[in-house]
């Protein structure tokens, strides 16, 4: 079963430069590496392109979620649905695995605040995955917060 998972941070820097930050390919990488440390992104941000999240695992193999770009509202909003895994050059987008969270969503909010911009996460998590989440967000947000404040 799906729970809604939330993450807040304040950063002191327009929406703008979150939004930017946040997706640009060099910044991606040293924020998520949070999550893995060859943490990338393969394909496109645009509204309805898919796009692949993927990382190499500790065997040494690329691994990760294949999704499409729901919706896309440049330093609003971002909405990321999930539907896939890639397995080595695969991508596997049936099967009892699958069924188990395709159509979930992680969703980013910018929102300005005097301070700069607040930034909302809304993800959909299986129980599996939940403390995991709950760790990795917070240090993930905190990396992004830093880079996005640097001078």
């Amino acid at each position: 079963m799906m729970e809604k998972l939330h993450f807040d941070i304040e950063i002191k820097a327009s929406p703008e430069k979150v939004f930017t930050d946040m997706l640009a390919d060099k910044t991606y990488r040293e924020w998520t590496s949070e999550f893995n440390p060859s943490s990338r992104f393969e394909g496109s941000w645009e509204k309805n392109a898919k796009i692949l999240f993927v990382g190499t695992s500790a065997e040494g193999k690329r691994e990760g979620m294949v999704a499409r770009i729901k919706e896309n509202i440049p330093n609003q909003y971002i909405s990321i649905e999930h539907y896939g895994l890639v397995n080595g050059d695969e991508e596997v987008t049936t099967g009892e695995e699958i069924t188990a969270w395709a159509g979930s969503h992680e969703n980013y909010t910018f929102k300005a605040v005097p301070e700069g911009t607040k930034l909302s996460i809304e993800l959909d998590s299986n129980e599996e995955f939940k403390g995991y989440f709950e760790e990795s967000w917070p240090r993930a947000l905190a990396k992004l917060k830093s880079i996005c404040e640097r001078k």
